[in-house]
């Protein structure tokens, strides 16, 4: 968890430092000029000087855990955010107010106050840019929010530069631009406010991040069924949390299969805080048996690896056929292991139960079956006719005796 939290205490007091200079450089434009729009631009900095330290001393808050916050201080990052997103909104109203309550008088432009603007015009979209990749990589929405009040301040001071060059053409556009600024700092704004309220009411990860784990939970052989799914953020954090059927009814393999799961989470997503899976066994509702053939009329095989044919059939837990699929070996013709890939196949079909003439017990394909849940059951029967009516004979005996 700590791992992004000395870059982004790094990058919040380099922003810092980015807007001290961006304030003092204004600051002279403002007094060289008299513009009404740089002046704006300057108020608009001070805020961000102000939001700037408010994002260092988030980030560090959100680090610490306590027995009072014993999930930890995360969501201050989001609460730092909507801060930065409310001082934007009242900068935007204090601008509005200045363009048109403001002075009419025009401001004075020169090579000085033209090149000072493009400066800082330069500074915050070089900068801006650097930080919203590292706020990216570090999925941290406090910086990702002084990143996008980079953006603005690109666009504002572009806009600056152009309303001076009018200037100098006789055309007076300084509380044109002044208002125009207010516009992009007020968009800017809301969607800093409304995304950070988003993770503070704990609204639902992305559906890109939440296919992607269902996708991993759903590869997992042992489990038969995701029932549930749900995710939320909290600062640069997510938590997920999962209701899974499992074919395993072994409390300890049940066990292995969610510490697999969750490594395979955290290694696909990343900044997870924490992985919390229920599992409960698999409901019975249908079964599916795999039977080694000889051929298709349904003679019953001797051998499991080198078994031609498997058929795959599914019972309801009443005994009724649902279907019936044969299916050729893909693993007879292998040299090594054929039965250790069998039984792997086999549990990617989604195998309850193997049906066998031949003993598995201490052998490869057994583990590998065991491990997923699936069943071994020995039958003494030639074909699959009267292999299934002894299936259906013992699902009636476990039914009574229920």
């Amino acid at each position: 968890m700590s791992s992004g939290a000395g870059p982004a205490s790094r990058l919040a007091w380099a922003s810092i430092g980015v807007n001290v200079v961006l304030s003092l450089l204004n600051l002279g434009i403002a007094l060289a000029s008299g513009s009404l729009a740089v002046a704006a631009e300057l108020v608009h900095n001070l805020s961000d000087l102000v939001s700037s330290i408010a994002v260092l001393a988030g980030i560090k808050v959100s680090e610490r855990r306590s027995r009072s916050f014993p999930y930890g201080l995360h969501k201050v990052e989001n609460l730092v955010a909507s801060g930065v997103a409310i001082l934007i909104l009242v900068t935007a109203y204090e601008i509005g107010s200045q363009a048109l309550r403001g002075s009419p008088t025009a401001p004075r432009v020169n090579a000085g106050t033209v090149s000072g603007v493009a400066l800082s015009t330069l500074l915050p979209w070089v900068y801006g840019r650097y930080l919203m990749q590292k706020g990216r990589e570090l999925n941290s929405p406090s910086l990702m929010a002084s990143a996008r009040e980079y953006e603005v301040h690109m666009f504002s001071s572009g806009l600056i530069i152009v309303t001076m060059l009018a200037q100098s053409a006789g055309l007076r556009l300084d509380r044109v631009a002044a208002l125009l600024i207010v516009l992009l700092i007020v968009r800017t704004g809301w969607d800093l406010l409304s995304n950070a309220m988003r993770v503070l009411l704990d609204a639902s990860l992305d559906p890109e991040t939440l296919d992607r784990v269902r996708g991993i939970l759903a590869a997992e052989p042992s489990v038969s069924a995701v029932r549930s799914l749900v995710g939320r953020n909290a600062g640069r954090y997510r938590f997920i949390e999962a209701e899974l059927e499992l074919r395993v009814a072994d409390l300890q393999k049940a066990h292995l299969v969610t510490e697999r799961l969750e490594q395979a989470i955290r290694g696909a997503v990343p900044y997870i805080e924490r992985v919390l899976i229920h599992y409960e066994p698999r409901s019975r509702e249908n079964t599916v048996y795999a039977l080694p053939l000889t051929d298709e009329a349904g003679a019953v095989s001797q051998h499991f690896g080198e078994a031609p044919l498997f058929a795959l059939v599914t019972l309801s837990k009443d005994g009724v056929l649902l279907e019936r699929r044969v299916l050729a070996n893909p693993h007879r013709d292998e040299q090594r292991a054929k039965g250790i890939r069998v039984a792997e196949w086999l549990v990617k079909l989604r195998v309850d139960q193997v049906v066998v003439r031949e003993e598995l017990e201490g052998k490869g394909p057994a583990y590998v079956l065991a491990d997923a849940g699936v069943r071994i059951v020995l039958t003494q029967a030639a074909n699959l006719a009267t292999a299934v009516d002894s299936i259906r004979r013992e699902q009636h005996v476990e039914k009574e005796s229920q």
